[in-house]
């Protein structure tokens, strides 16, 4: 089914957000997320694999016969994700040290296959590339407060190591709220991150359920006859 490009930016950015509505792509998100200049580098990743993933499976899912579809979908994400790896590795080697591992992993993001298998491979190329920009930029948007919560807790700061992306020698220090030593470890470690992610989870679920129940009160009140 065709869907309309207001719709698929508004799945991904809300109602189907990929870190708050879907929960995919958990691993990364709460163990790169310990800083903005962390989250920012490994969202930007993502995004340009799910965009590129994406437009590959528009082009090539319907051509493809259903035997071999996931597999060359797994090899085309593979292939993405090297390409940025290699990019970031030669254009911004401290943030690629810093991601290590996570950067890679990306081939094993359960969103980025299902994006592409599920939704890319059955829709034109513009919905496609929509849909890969809009989930992007929604895993990115968590990746970012999820980072700049943890940071601010746990080291008093927000953007210390923009240096690692704007390639600036005076960008690493960020804005300093308040000193490093009054700073939260807690934030800093996995179990932070899950209370900051439940936290999140818990204000998406209200803010939702609160937009219900006005829908359903401005229906109710539309229906009553006026007396």
């Amino acid at each position: 089914m065709r869907m309309v490009l207001s719709d698929i930016l508004r799945n991904g950015l809300r109602d189907q957000n990929p870190g708050l509505v879907q929960l995919l792509g958990l691993c990364p998100l709460l163990a790169v997320s310990t800083s903005v200049a962390n989250a920012l580098g490994l969202g930007v990743a993502t995004l340009a694999v799910l965009v590129t993933s994406n437009a590959i499976a528009a082009l090539a899912g319907p051509w493809l016969p259903r035997e071999v579809r996931l597999a060359v979908f797994v090899l085309v994400i593979a292939a993405a994700v090297t390409s940025v790896e290699l990019a970031m590795s030669g254009w911004w080697p401290g943030l690629h040290d810093s991601l290590g591992i996570f950067l890679p992993l990306i081939v094993t993001n359960c969103l980025v296959l299902a994006r592409a298998e599920s939704f890319a491979s059955r829709q034109p190329l513009a919905h496609a590339l929509a849909d890969g920009l809009a989930m992007g930029l929604g895993f990115l948007l968590v990746l970012l407060a999820l980072g700049a919560g943890r940071e601010l807790i746990g080291h008093g700061s927000l953007g210390a190591g923009m240096d690692l992306l704007l390639g600036r020698s005076d960008a690493g220090s960020g804005w300093r709220l308040f000193p490093e030593r009054h700073g939260l470890l807690l934030a800093l470690l996995p179990p932070g991150a899950f209370v900051l992610l439940g936290l999140m989870l818990a204000m998406m679920n209200a803010w939702s359920s609160a937009r219900r129940r006005a829908g359903h009160a401005s229906g109710a009140s539309v229906a009553e006859p006026a007396s």
